[in-house]
């Protein structure tokens, strides 16, 4: 069999994508915005070449829709289609941690622990503060987001699937900023169900680290729902 070239760095379309796809997730590039290639290609500061690889993986995301030969839209979503991909996420989420319960590492683990000790740490020291800007709100509930996002991707990746990570991340992929703002609103709003959503998590890690494979699964399968209710209610508002 030919050898072949050995790979050592992300070619650029690889970063391309991760990049787009980051700035979708993120709010950059807003749902609904029209853009062509050539306009992101000169965001990116690159070649049209690697921008229409990328382009072509976020549309089989579902994340880009094509409207001609060199012009996209960031793709939105009506409620029923968000109901479905939460209702698949949840689902995959709960394989996820019956998984990690039966493969995850010491190492995983750990990793696991220090995010959800980070995350209570911040939130404790949100929520002590009598008055808070719009402004420190919201740097709060992004550092709180960004260590529980590390929990669950520790977590996803102890499961050690990649066909399982792979679809995890297209579902998730559909609402991180709609997260982002029940997470804000219910720490403005009611601290409690805030707190109920750590009790949540530490459950869920204590399930995994005894390898309590059922009672992880199912603790996350509760979670999930709960998580997702809040945003699709909103959507209704």
């Amino acid at each position: 069999m030919a050898s072949l070239p050995q790979l050592t760095a992300p070619t650029l379309a690889e970063q391309a994508y991760n990049t787009l796809r980051q700035a979708i997730l993120d709010g950059g590039l807003a749902r609904g915005q029209k853009i062509t290639e050539r306009g992101l290609a000169e965001m990116l500061n690159i070649s049209a070449t690697p921008v229409r690889e990328a382009v072509r993986r976020l549309e089989q995301d579902r994340l880009i829709e094509r409207q001609g030969p060199r012009s996209v839209t960031i793709a939105t979503f009506d409620d029923a289609e968000i109901a479905d991909i939460a209702t698949i996420e949840t689902t995959l989420r709960a394989l996820a941690a019956r998984l990690a319960a039966e493969r995850s590492t010491v190492a995983e683990q750990k990793r696991m622990a220090a995010a959800l000790d980070a995350a209570a740490t911040e939130h404790a020291a949100l929520i002590s503060r009598k008055r808070l800007s719009d402004r420190e709100l919201q740097a709060g509930v992004d550092r709180i987001w960004g260590h529980l996002r590390e929990f669950h991707e520790a977590l996803d990746e102890a499961c050690h699937s990649p066909m399982l990570l792979h679809m995890l991340r297209m579902a998730e992929a559909f609402d991180p900023g709609e997260r982002r703002e029940v997470l804000r609103d219910e720490l403005r709003t009611d601290p409690a169900a805030v707190e109920g959503r750590y009790r949540h998590h530490e459950a869920i890690f204590e399930a995994v680290s005894t390898q309590d494979a059922t009672r992880a699964e199912q603790l996350m399968l509760t979670h999930s729902h709960e998580s997702a209710l809040p945003r699709l209610r909103s959507r209704k508002a």
